[in-house]
């Protein structure tokens, strides 16, 4: 091991920093989520940050930093399920703004279920099977960078000031749009599209999850805008009675209205087979792994009572579980008022929260927390619940949507937490850490996190708008998978869900599964669904700048040698955080105004000049990613 156990960890210091850090992380991620559709892991800038602000403090080591970085990590992941899933409770009309409470239990019970559920499966996945935990790994090694003197706070500090800038310019002053965008109708009908979000955060998100991801996320916007799009138009739109009234709308808002209506739907039904697969895929190794944690913690197997091996005592668990699930027995008998129903949504919830938590747990050791499958396994347990609820319910319940979602929502925060929480457990294993350490501190935070998610989605709610376009906000954030979610959830009810477009989205699912088996017998790219799917019903304009992302990303590598670098790595998750941050509080001032245009300036540069700012951004990442890293002193890593 890297370190040794007799060094303090769960110091007073380390869990104010990491709750804090756990906040804004939440915050930074949520945004991301709602406007994008796509979350990344904090895990290795929230030990970046850590290592800056412990040493300003006092002397640190590298497993108080591992538990400042786990604590905040947890923060990011809960936001990523909530995003996912609780805003379809608003796009639903059921609530007209987020309510607090409810939001709380809903988030922090899901998440401690998950943060409880993997508890018995660490030693199996990350001590016998040996999963890569890539996240995990990499922040393992940004540690020990900096216990042996390295420093990446530079590169991410810049970055974040660089990212706050272009949206204080875009969103604030008002001094270049936020993407460029035209569509044309021809006389037979065929639309055509073309446009580009000029977001750095978006740029960044491509960075990170690398070249093969993000043009698997661009070809899913391929195939929705520029395959799916002009044949519905050209053969199916005429007699669209529902679409009617778009046929004389300018092109660009047809374009918008075909996908939103139809061809989106392409991505419920990719997702609703990636959920699937991942199931079937993993069910012999998580099987195996679930026995073997329960043989341990029953005392069926010998077990190592090493400070590294020291998980929270399976009494703990199981009694935590049992605590968890009574309150969420009453959310659920307020939502639907029947005893017999609501027992059943939670039996639902506990099996299929333990399996899809392990599923992900599994899952985020062999792609990662930012490619787990989880909106695909959600959108199959939100169609799952609410065919059941059809059936216990009354025909047209109005709460049978909402039920659905709630269940779906525990769940999604379940199994977030639960990939994040083993990639943290593998960093911990790698530096010697002990493992009952963390699993406190990933419910400590869980806890800060669950407590500022409704009031930074009110902010932004009130500020920008989620999901469809109003008049009072006419480009909100799209929240993409909630929105698809309260899609499936209300049209199992109302049947007004398309059905046709659900089953062609399965089929391109099936075919992209078997393309990705061909390509796993080689030593290649590899071809997921879920990252096809998330493109198929992404809004075209945002997979461009990914794409251009992975892009920059692959060519930084190649010239800079060592993977993508960890600079560039940083330079890219401070332009995330940088972005998110100064959009939450640029809320502030658009609600307390009530005019997006509080603070705009009374002239535009206009597209040329986004996209100008937007090149020197690209050209900001590129070059620190391909920058050459010099050993520093004591072996650890510094920027020339």
């Amino acid at each position: 091991m890297a370190a040794t156990p007799l060094l303090p960890q769960l110091t007073v210091r380390a869990i104010l920093l990491g709750g804090a850090l756990s906040v804004v992380l939440a915050g930074a991620n949520a945004y991301l989520g709602l406007f994008a559709g796509l979350t990344v892991s904090a895990s290795i800038p929230a030990a970046v940050l850590s290592m800056a602000v412990l040493r300003l403090l006092g002397r640190s080591n590298i497993l108080e930093n591992n538990i400042v970085q786990t604590t905040a990590s947890a923060g990011e992941a809960l936001a990523a399920g909530v995003i996912f899933t609780i805003p379809a409770l608003v796009i639903l009309g059921h609530w007209e703004v987020f309510d607090n409470l409810w939001v709380a239990a809903i988030a922090g019970l899901g998440g401690l279920l998950g943060v409880l559920f993997i508890i018995p499966l660490r030693h199996s996945l990350i001590v016998e099977e040996r999963l890569a935990y890539p996240e995990g790994t990499a922040t393992a090694e940004v540690l020990k960078a900096g216990d042996s003197g390295g420093s990446g706070v530079r590169p991410l500090a810049w970055a974040a000031g660089l990212g706050a800038l272009w949206k204080f310019a875009e969103t604030g002053l008002r001094l270049w749009p936020g993407s460029v965008q035209a569509a044309g109708l021809s006389g037979n009908g065929i639309i055509t599209y073309v446009g580009a979000s000029l977001s750095p955060a978006l740029l960044a998100v491509g960075y990170i999850v690398g070249l093969n991801i993000a043009l698997l996320v661009f070809a899913g916007g391929v195939i929705s805008w520029y395959i799916a799009l002009p044949i519905y138009s050209t053969f199916f739109l005429d007699a669209d009675s529902a679409l009617a009234a778009w046929t004389e709308a300018e092109a660009i808002d047809l374009a918008h209205a075909v996908w939103g209506a139809k061809i989106r739907y392409l991505g419920v039904g990719a997702m609703l087979t990636g959920g699937i697969w991942a199931l079937l895929s993993m069910r012999r190794p998580v099987l195996s792994a679930i026995r073997g944690g329960l043989d341990r913690a029953l005392g069926r197997a010998r077990h190592c009572a090493t400070a590294t091996e020291q998980d929270l005592p399976m009494q703990f668990v199981l009694g935590g579980i049992l605590l968890l699930v009574l309150p969420l027995f009453l959310l659920y008998l307020i939502t639907v008022a029947s005893p017999g129903v609501a027992l059943t949504m939670t039996v639902v919830m506990v099996v299929a929260g333990f399996l899809f938590s392990s599923v992900a747990a599994y899952m985020a050791g062999l792609v990662g927390s930012s490619n787990n499958p989880v909106s695909g396994v959600t959108i199959a347990t939100i169609l799952f619940s609410a065919l059941l609820l059809t059936v216990l319910l009354e025909r047209g319940a109005p709460a049978g949507p909402v039920a659905a979602i709630i269940i779906g929502a525990v769940i999604c925060c379940a199994a977030a937490i639960a990939g994040d929480s083993l990639q943290d457990l593998k960093a911990g294993h790698i530096v010697g850490a002990t493992p009952w350490r963390q699993q406190l501190v990933q419910g400590v935070g869980v806890l800060c996190a669950m407590l500022v998610m409704a009031p930074i989605l009110n902010l932004l709610l009130n500020a920008y708008g989620i999901g469809a376009p109003t008049q009072q906000h006419p480009n909100p954030l799209p929240a993409p998978q909630a929105t698809l979610m309260a899609s499936v959830a209300q049209g199992v009810f109302g049947g007004g869900l398309p059905w046709s477009m659900v089953a062609i989205g399965a089929a391109i699912g099936v075919l992209i599964i078997l393309i990705d088996e061909v390509l796993k017998r080689y030593n290649g790219w590899r071809a997921p669904v879920l990252a096809v799917a998330v493109g198929l019903y992404l809004p075209l304009r945002l997979a461009v700048p990914i794409a251009i992302g992975g892009i920059l990303a692959y060519h930084a590598a190649r010239l800079h040698g060592s993977g993508n670098g960890r600079a560039g790595m940083l330079f890219a998750a401070g332009l995330i955080t940088g972005e998110a941050l100064i959009g939450i509080l640029l809320a502030v001032p658009i609600v307390i105004s009530g005019s997006r245009d509080v603070l705009a300036l009374p002239f535009s540069l206009g597209s040329p000049g986004a996209m100008a700012a937007f090149l020197v951004v690209a050209a900001a990442l590129y070059l620190t990613g391909a920058w050459r890293v010099r050993k520093a002193p004591g072996g650890g890593s510094g920027q020339d």
